[in-house]
């Protein structure tokens, strides 16, 4: 059958013009393209985010970074806490200047990352960074987090519109709960999400003071990973304290000093299965390159599978997984 290949156009290498990455924040949180940050409830990663928010309203440098910029203006997006009691009177707190700080008004229309009201906004008031927390609440809401080809899509909407105004985007995302599970498998819903973003950051409890919290670089593919960072909170403010050399992995597997029963690989495959499935079916490939990376065994994880009545059912070429609560 005879193609119609008019609108085919194909570039030389040579029509493409090199160019630097520009960093917002080297080598953690670069510009025009997307961020995240992440961890378990309670970690502080909120807090952290609009600490540096208000860092960069008034042009204070950032911790450990030697580049200089003038004061800029920044949009927050948070559906988990309010801004007249809670996210502005942090900002106060943290110093930050409240005509740099925007917000787009979702009381009458939810935002999502298809949101055309985005790129306005960022061209309007020449924000050059944007924060959306939580990822759950801005996916989109007919969208299934651990859908791959859902999820990709949405989050391609946010890259073109990074990539188009150079504005700097950190979604603050949760964590789900594999335990023992490398960093890059820890975040909630599909690996698309993960895979979508050029730099993630994580946060988490110091192994040696659960006082204090540790920022850890989980990916960055622009550059080589920087050094984690502990930090401390108090009322609402960030305290950087030092840099220290800890993995992302090293983090979200650390144990309180107290010690904590290590679960056993049985246990490990029905949390991970469990947390696969339950939003809609798997692969059997998808499954079993999460458990490989747990270094669970096919046999356990089969027993694991018999225990919890896991189904599966052959479809084209491929075993999907399904589970029913």
């Amino acid at each position: 059958m005879d193609q119609n290949y008019e609108n085919l156009r194909i570039i030389s290498g040579s029509e493409i013009e090199p160019k630097e990455v520009d960093w917002l924040w080297y080598p953690y949180i670069p510009y025009g393209k997307i961020t995240i940050v992440q961890g378990d409830p309670g970690e502080g990663k909120s807090t952290f985010v609009l600490n540096l928010a208000a860092m960069l309203t008034t042009g204070t440098p950032l911790p450990y970074s030697t580049e200089e910029y003038e004061p800029m203006n920044i949009i927050y997006q948070n559906t988990e806490d309010d801004a007249e009691d809670t996210v502005v009177p942090r900002f106060i707190n943290a110093g930050g200047d409240l005509n740099r700080i925007f917000f787009i008004d979702e009381r009458s229309q939810a935002l999502s990352f298809a949101d055309d009201r985005i790129g306005e906004t960022i061209r309007r008031t020449g924000a050059k960074l944007i924060i959306f927390d939580p990822l759950a609440s801005y996916i989109g809401a007919e969208v299934s987090l651990n859908q791959a080809n859902e999820v990709r899509s949405q989050m391609n909407y946010l890259i073109d519109i990074a990539k188009e105004t150079g504005c700097a985007v950190i979604v603050v995302a949760h964590m789900n709960k594999m335990s023992g599970a490398k960093a890059m498998y820890r975040t909630s819903g599909s690996i698309d999400i993960v895979a979508s973003a050029r730099s993630c950051l994580l946060i988490g409890t110091a192994p040696e003071d659960q006082t204090k919290r540790i920022m850890a670089v989980q990916k960055s593919n622009l550059a080589e990973k920087g050094k984690a960072i502990e930090f401390g909170i108090e009322d609402s403010k960030v305290a950087f304290l030092r840099q220290l050399d800890m993995t992302a992995d090293e983090l979200v597997n650390s144990y309180p000093s107290t010690g904590s029963r290590r679960k056993t690989k049985r246990e490990m495959a029905k949390e991970v299965l469990l947390e696969m499935l339950t939003n809609g079916p798997k692969t059997q490939r998808d499954v079993m390159d999460a458990m490989d990376e747990l270094n669970i065994s096919k046999r356990t994880v089969d027993d694991a599978k018999r225990e919890l009545g896991v189904e599966s059912m052959r479809v084209k070429d491929a075993w999907i997984w399904h589970y029913e609560s």
